[in-house]
């Protein structure tokens, strides 16, 4: 469970850094870390449970105001059932034991993806959450659960034209901003930071309107021995970089 505000640990922001307001994290590795020590991968998925808390921890203790989390793919269905099963249980065990914490924390919890097609357990479990987090004003933590950019990109454009057949915008309307409108993460900043671990460097489907000037950062570490430390080492990394958004500084 969380246990308050997490100590101080590792490599800290280096003063006057930046700290990003939006990260967002591709959680990566459960399954190798699992297999490289001769363990079933179910044990990996739920080793790297503590490392996402590590991370809502650090983030929250250093004011990054919003956070998101790729927790499911709309590719991982093709994983064995027995373990899409047991992510859905992880899924409900952590907000079942830790809510409570995350409304102490003033953490808002919010899930951007199809989730009408998970286990109605599941359902249940993710509306109890949104509601008790709800009136929370602090850090607002996404979990990405059944998602796939692609399809999120589909959506927004069917619905835009839906729009412009019923003559409520003309087709000159469409602009970025409309499209963003239109995505689960509408009223919410861009990612300022996206964070990969396992080393494998691609983004998997993940936020691929939303990341076009995000700076990327990614870890050789395997999701669950990713820890506060190594997140603040990202956040520090960030600090350090110039962003130019295409312009000259």
């Amino acid at each position: 469970m969380f246990k308050g505000k997490a100590r101080s640990v590792g490599p800290q922001i280096s003063e006057g850094m930046p700290v990003p307001q939006h990260v967002a994290v591709i959680m990566d590795g459960n399954g190798r870390w699992a297999t490289v020590r001769g363990l079933p991968r179910m044990a990996g998925h739920h080793a790297g449970m503590g490392s996402m808390k590590d991370v809502i921890r650090a983030a929250d203790d250093v004011g990054v105001k919003f956070l998101t989390m790729y927790a499911f793919s709309t590719e991982n269905w093709k994983r064995p059932r027995q373990e899409i099963q047991y992510l859905w249980q992880l899924l409900e065990e952590f907000f079942r034991r830790d809510i409570k914490e995350l409304v102490d924390r003033n953490v808002q919890i919010r899930f951007i993806g199809d989730t009408t097609h998970l286990p109605l357990a599941s359902q249940k479990t993710i509306e109890r959450a949104k509601e008790m987090t709800r009136p929370n004003t602090g850090m607002v933590v996404q979990f990405a659960l059944n998602y796939g950019s692609r399809l999120e990109i589909i959506e927004a454009i069917k619905a835009i034209v839906k729009r412009v057949e019923t003559g409520e915008i003309s087709s000159d309307d469409i602009d970025a901003s409309l499209l963003s409108s239109h995505l689960s993460t509408a009223g919410i900043p861009d990612p300022d930071l996206l964070i990969r671990t396992s080393g494998d460097q691609r983004i998997s489907n993940f936020l691929l309107w939303q990341i076009a000037y995000s700076e990327l950062y990614f870890c050789d570490k395997l999701w669950p021995e990713f820890q506060r430390e190594d997140f603040l080492a990202a956040l520090d990394s960030y600090g350090r970089r110039e962003r130019r958004f295409g312009g000259l500084k």
